[in-house]
């Protein structure tokens, strides 16, 4: 499966509308991205039950900023909407692929009921 490019028009809905969604953010400048590219290509056609976005961070820069991205390329993966992994940094096809593994076989019971728990106790810290 190729690499769908994200912008702000559909960043959201397939972060929404996918089980799980990693997501390759990048620059055209960037030597560590290019180098990366191939690896992470290979992964999305190995793994075609997962949908792999690129978002170009200059121009998304709204997107990228507001997810606090601060050096590329940064990885993140989200699993049933809920932001389950962010790391900075390439990636080489066995870690992409532990990464993966991992991502996969999270108990999202366990994700949705920590995320709950600490938008309460955010909530009751607010109040």
């Amino acid at each position: 499966m190729a690499t769908t490019e994200l912008t702000a028009a559909n960043f959201t809905t397939t972060i929404s509308e996918n089980d799980i969604v990693l997501i390759d953010f990048w620059a055209d400048w960037c030597a560590p991205c290019k180098r990366f590219g191939p690896v992470y290509e290979k992964a999305s056609s190995s793994n075609p039950e997962i949908t792999f976005g690129k978002l170009d961070t200059e121009a998304n820069q709204d997107i990228a900023g507001g997810l606090g991205i601060t050096s590329i390329p940064t990885i993140m993966a989200f699993r049933e909407g809920v932001l389950v992994f962010n790391q900075a940094g390439a990636l080489n096809g066995a870690q992409l692929d532990q990464v993966i593994t991992a991502v996969k076989e999270l108990d999202m019971e366990a994700v949705h009921a920590e995320v709950k728990a600490s938008r309460e106790q955010q909530e009751a810290v607010a109040e």
